[in-house]
């Protein structure tokens, strides 16, 4: 038997010596759910669906929470599986109690007829027992709707605090029940502790949810929300600008490959509290060290060696290829080569990147968050808004006048606005990533490019190819598709000068000069925009301990 919901009445099963499991779906697709409901409606309740269309085993029991959720039980029940919907109040006042009781009266009646036992109070009151606090002092919380443990696995790991879950999953938190035998005193009771939990954001007064914030000890939260629901992302939205403590929003779908997306944004994030506590170690000065820094990108891998003054000695850029390491130590002996050092000169190496975990000789990783801003502010100490566009993703990164991250915001799966989305659109053309970059200067028809979906997108170029439209206009609106794209990023927060551009995409300068029109601000772009992340990352290095 499975359940996914905090209002799920777990200690009523107990006391049929029953023992469910939560269903927290961490899929690898979502294929056959797909052929049973729209792609549109809420990802969790599309995991549900899918994770008991292939393991049919036992009970799932739901909760009437919102529609979609209902929708995944009409299916699963139209497919045979056994699921069993309890009708959920969304208020809690003496009508909703009531009408919960008789709903759990309900259900108990049912066990006991599925089991064949009788429900025994002892059970039931020994499954209150385990549900004190187990986190004290400052702490960081993971809020909003429910997470997969993959991703949960991942803060609590990389967290350099205690992690406590205020989701749905982590609240169900309630008190010993009365000292009574009597099943109808003992169910009204539970209706009442059931209702009175944090509420979910689903339930008609979420005023209680302010608890939630008010701890003093709360050091930062990482809110989650869900794709297509819009719940959650209503109460993001108020936290964000009602709070002065750290927040960062993750959207997950349940899906194995969301853990990885947001494994870079959580590290950034612990990595920018980090900088608000801790403290500089006094070092004695000893001159002649060396440090390397090396951004291991999904196009490229930059390698930058710096010298204890933070000099530039030198720098390499190689293709990444299929082989992190090989592409990792590759860029590093160039870079070496180009300064008539050894290997055994580098006293660290810092890696940042999606391959950074990969390269075994390095002395740490950061995310690449974290080195785009302490290199950009290193080359320009006025720098507030970075914009790094690399090969897979695009990121707006803000800076306060000390060079710490303050706020930041990557795209997720899609490719749209990328260095890899102008590469499928020169294709199409058939240019040059160099033609690409002033082709569109000169421009004369002010083409809109609808689709930023890099397979669409793609079409629409061709069709427009056909109308016989002229390359330099074609070019023009791919520019501004990517400028507007780009610049809906940081619509979080407000975007200040100056601006820096940085990643392989800043060497194109029509995508540079409609992102400057869609600020209406000047972008500086630095001599050697590719390595500003290698060059956070080996600054990074010479300050380690």
């Amino acid at each position: 038997m499975k359940y996914v919901c905090k209002y799920t009445p777990v200690e009523l099963f107990a006391g049929f010596g029953i023992k469910p499991e939560p269903l927290n779906p961490s899929i690898t697709n979502i294929d056959k759910s797909d052929r049973y409901i729209h792609g549109n409606v809420c990802s969790f309740s599309r995991s549900i669906l899918e994770e008991s269309l292939k393991d049919e085993s036992g009970i799932l029991v739901l909760t009437s929470c919102c529609n979609s959720v209902e929708s995944a039980a009409d299916v699963l029940k139209s497919t045979g599986r056994e699921v069993y919907v309890i009708n959920l109040p969304h208020s809690n006042n003496c009508c909703a109690r009531l009408l919960f009781q008789k709903e759990l009266t309900k259900l108990s009646n049912e066990l006991e007829r599925l089991t064949g036992r009788k429900f025994s109070p002892e059970k039931f009151r020994t499954a209150f027992q385990g549900n004190e606090e187990d986190v004290s002092g400052p702490y960081i919380a993971v809020m909003g709707a429910r997470t997969s443990q993959d991703i949960l696995d991942i803060i609590i790991k990389k967290s350099p605090l205690p992690v406590k879950n205020n989701t749905c999953t982590g609240l169900h938190s309630l008190p010993a029940p009365p000292d009574t035998d009597d099943t109808e005193k003992l169910m009204d009771w539970y209706a009442d502790a059931l209702l009175c939990q944090i509420p979910c954001s689903r339930m008609c007064d979420i005023s209680e949810r302010r608890h939630l914030t008010e701890d003093p000890n709360l050091r930062g939260i990482i809110y989650n929300t869900v794709s297509f629901c819009d719940f959650y992302s209503f109460e993001y939205a108020r936290l964000k600008s009602a709070l002065d403590i750290p927040i960062l929003k993750i959207e997950t779908d349940y899906t194995s490959s969301a853990a990885g997306q947001a494994a870079t944004r959580l590290e950034a994030f612990f990595e920018s509290l980090g900088k608000k506590t801790e403290k500089k170690a006094e070092t004695p000065f000893i001159s002649h060290r060396y440090y390397a820094g090396i951004d291991s990108g999904s196009t490229t891998t930059n390698a930058v060696i710096i010298d204890d003054k933070k000099n530039i000695i030198a720098f390499a850029t190689v293709p990444t290829g299929v082989r992190v390491a090989e592409s990792a130590r590759a860029a590093l002996n160039r870079a070496l080569n180009a300064s008539g050092l050894e290997f055994g000169d580098i006293c660290r190496t810092v890696t940042t990147g999606y391959g950074r975990a990969m390269i075994d000789f390095r002395t740490r990783d950061v995310t690449e968050i974290t080195c785009h801003a302490r290199g950009a502010y290193f080359l320009n100490p006025k720098v507030r808004t970075i914009i790094d566009i690399g090969g897979q993703d695009s990121k707006v990164i803000r800076l306060d006048s000390k060079g710490n991250v303050i706020d930041f915001a990557m795209n997720d799966k899609c490719a749209a606005g990328t260095g890899r989305f102008i590469e499928m659109m020169a294709m199409s053309l058939q240019l040059s990533l160099e033609e690409m970059s002033t082709c569109g200067l000169d421009w004369k028809e002010d083409i809109v490019i609808t689709s930023m979906c890099s397979v669409f997108a793609q079409s629409e170029v061709v069709s427009l190819i056909a109308a016989g439209k002229r390359p330099e206009d074609i070019i023009h609106g791919i520019n501004n598709a990517i400028a507007s794209r780009v610049v809906s990023l940081g619509k979080t927060g407000k975007l200040e000068r100056e601006f820096m551009m940085t990643g392989g995409v800043a060497r194109n300068a029509g995508v540079v000069r409609a992102i400057e029109e869609k600020l209406g601000n000047k972008i500086t772009v630095p001599e050697e925009p590719d390595i500003c992340g290698a060059l956070g990352a080996a600054l990074i290095a010479s300050e380690s301990q």
